[in-house]
């Protein structure tokens, strides 16, 4: 099966059916993890909305996102939305950070109404110091975003799943709906505006290996770091209902290692300008996402968080473990089709 169709038939597959009120009441997930505003360590609340999803979804979709299985399969109401952020803030402990997230574009209007962007806004500003959300790039226009810089009493920051800077492997590998320029551009408009712009840079996609992968996200790093405030590397996580499943249950596909993404912190770090590099590696150390050998994963992990807190990569230099050299070896072997 063709890359294209083989998307095609995964974009399909995934896509829920419309559900009822009852579930579109409801947000997908809440919780509080570390974050960093500036030197300073905070707590980030986190909440994930249940809406329609990435409108990309339903035609084509990225290779790696299965998030379209946690939408609604349509529009959720503004009632149905109020409800979600009346129950989010019964959870909200006043943490400083705050990150919305929807599997696709806040500021998509079949996503979230404009009014009801507003309401979420307004309900953190004044408690919480920065808010986060996440879009495509077409979607960050000044029609969009300043009525919600006038109604938040803080520092708003957009994110855009920029993934890399190569076209080739945006669109051939990611299969994503712009090219890199897009994402660029918008995050230059985020900040014309006065707000953050961070950007999202997938750490091995289908299709590339280990060293091409690496390679790509700090060639990546050093080209998007004069349009975006922030860069998070994000190492490839196997998701339900994607291609990259499709391809790891017939064993194409490998997800990174914790040494690649030490790796792409150590060299990125000089390749970063004044935007800060971070990486906090979802499903890390499961067989799913980002691993090594299972002995070293707790301990390597917890030093990729501290080093993307603190902003200090040196450290990184000093892990070890036996399989650092198996993962050197497979370096070498994989472009020959040989696993180590």
């Amino acid at each position: 099966m063709s890359g294209p169709t083989l998307a095609r038939t995964v974009a399909h597959d995934r896509r829920p059916s419309p559900a009822g009120p009852d579930a579109a009441r409801r947000y997908v997930n809440q919780w509080v993890e570390a974050e960093a505003i500036g030197p300073e360590r905070v707590s980030a609340f986190v909440l994930i909305l249940k809406t329609r999803g990435c409108y990309w979804a339903d035609s084509k979709g990225c290779s790696m996102c299965g998030y379209a299985k946690d939408t609604l399969g349509r529009s959720a109401t503004p009632e149905e939305l109020a409800e979600q952020l009346a129950r989010a803030l019964r959870r909200y402990r006043g943490e400083p950070y705050v990150k919305v997230y929807t599997s696709g574009s806040f500021l998509d209007d079949r996503e979230v109404d404009p009014e009801s962007r507003r309401e979420f806004v307004r309900a953190f500003s004044g408690r919480a110091r920065r808010m986060l959300f996440e879009t495509l790039p077409e979607f960050a226009t000044g029609t969009a975003l300043e009525p919600l810089r006038e109604a938040f009493a803080g520092e708003l920051e957009v994110a855009l799943g920029l993934e890399t800077t190569d076209p080739t492997v945006l669109a051939r590998y990611v299969h994503k709906n712009a090219p890199p320029e897009d994402y660029l551009r918008a995050g230059d408009r985020v900040r014309s505006l006065g707000l953050r712009a961070k950007a999202y840079l997938l750490l091995k996609p289908p299709y590339l290996t280990e060293d091409e992968a690496i390679a790509d996200v700090v060639r990546s790093v050093g080209t998007a770091a004069a349009h975006f405030d922030a860069l998070s590397v994000n190492p490839v996580h196997i998701q339900n209902g994607t291609v990259v499943e499709w391809l790891y249950h017939r064993g194409r596909y490998r997800p990174p290692w914790l040494w690649s993404v030490v790796e792409v912190l150590a060299r990125g770090a000089s390749e970063r300008g004044s935007a800060r590099l971070v990486s906090f590696p979802t499903a890390g150390g499961l067989a799913r996402g980002a691993h090594n050998c299972g002995r070293c994963d707790a301990r390597v992990l917890a030093a990729i968080e501290e080093a993307s807190l603190a902003q200090e990569f040196g450290g990184l230099s000093d892990l070890a473990c036996d399989c650092r050299s198996t993962w050197q070896e497979s370096r070498a072997l994989e472009p020959l089709g040989v696993e180590a």
